[in-house]
């Protein structure tokens, strides 16, 4: 059993890797400032900090009172829109507070470190299925700041001695029963269309059907978020020798956003409301992973990650969400 520092624990992935690891019987501290985060993800089980990451001795604290070996690096500002127009806030959040974070744990002598990187790292992709070895090359600040931590946690492992992962995240999609997607705003598409089909939202904006593709709509690679705690914790296995790696989470298919439409439409049996918008700042057309590295050094495989079972986990949350909101609402809350 280890003690796994979880930082954006309150967070969608963040919890859901959390709610894994106790059950494979790990110590779990969660920290998270709840910017974005919710109180009632966290496990029960799990100890929480409601603390900034770049808050040196607030962290130092939680350090000096538990025994971490490892941790999983999920804080972060994630909205791809807002970091084209607000870079300076991410390369705060995402890149300065993250160095004073590992420094204090360079302090304390934590050198494991998995990172929740992203596939915005790579911009637009000159191939595709995307291998780990493609150019990068961030379209948005969000993509640069995380491609920064990476050069960053390369240079510890080499420097420090640090064993440090960074998994490259495609669309991180689904619900566990217990967890699901609540950002606030939200702009993921499997929520949107899903609280369309359930009468939370009047219509569903397509971002652009003007992209070089077969459809003329994005193309993207959707993973199970239990897939990707999957692979947070086959790294922890992996964490000996000092070393900087980085890897793809998705699935090698990709599908475009009418493509996601339907099928939604399909699995609720509800006729969705369709307008067609401006493309979003910080799009790619087509992102999809090749998964092979992950398989072959982690024996991972994407269990849950077909997409219509993504789909029907979502909408069993969704109906969840819309139903707790919905009895709110008539007890006057």
């Amino acid at each position: 059993m280890s003690g796994i520092l979880v930082t954006g624990g309150a967070g969608y992935v963040g919890s859901v890797c959390a709610v894994e690891l106790l059950r494979q019987q790990h110590s779990v501290v969660i920290v998270d400032d709840l910017s974005t985060g919710h109180r009632d993800a966290v496990p029960a089980g799990a100890a929480f900090y409601r603390l900034d990451i770049g808050d040196v001795e607030a962290l130092r604290a939680v350090l000096q009172r538990h025994a971490i070996d490892a941790v999983f690096h999920f804080a972060a500002k994630a909205l791809i829109p807002e970091s084209v127009t607000n870079p300076g806030l991410f390369f705060k959040v995402n890149v300065a507070s993250s160095i004073l974070m590992l420094e204090t744990l360079r302090s304390c002598g934590i050198r494991k470190f998995v990172f929740s990187s992203s596939a915005a790292v790579y911009g637009t992709p000159r191939s595709t299925p995307i291998l780990e070895d493609h150019a990068t090359d961030p379209i948005n600040s969000y993509g640069a700041s995380k491609l920064m931590l990476e050069q960053v946690l390369r240079w510890y492992a080499s420097a420090y001695g640090w064993s440090a992962v960074a998994f490259r995240y495609f669309n991180a999609a689904g619900s566990t029963g217990e967890i699901g997607e609540r950002h606030d705003p939200e702009t993921h598409i499997l929520p949107l269309l899903l609280q369309t089909a359930s009468g939370r939202r009047p219509y569903f904006e397509i971002y652009g059907d003007d992209y070089p593709t077969p459809d003329g709509t994005c193309f993207r690679d959707y993973v199970h978020v239990l897939d990707i705690a999957q692979a947070h914790i086959l790294a922890l296995h992996q964490l000996e020798e000092p070393a900087f790696r980085a890897f793809n989470i998705g699935t090698g298919a990709s599908h475009s956003v009418r493509e996601v439409c339907r099928l939604v439409e399909e699995l609720t049996g509800r006729r969705l409301k369709l307008r067609v918008g401006a493309r979003r700042l910080g799009d790619p057309a087509v992102l999809c992973a090749s998964p092979e590295k992950l398989r072959e050094t982690f024996g991972w495989t994407p269990r849950h990650s077909d997409l219509s079972g993504i789909v029907a986990s979502a909408w069993n949350w969704e109906q969840r969400q819309s139903g707790q909101i919905s009895a709110a609402v008539k007890q006057g809350r």
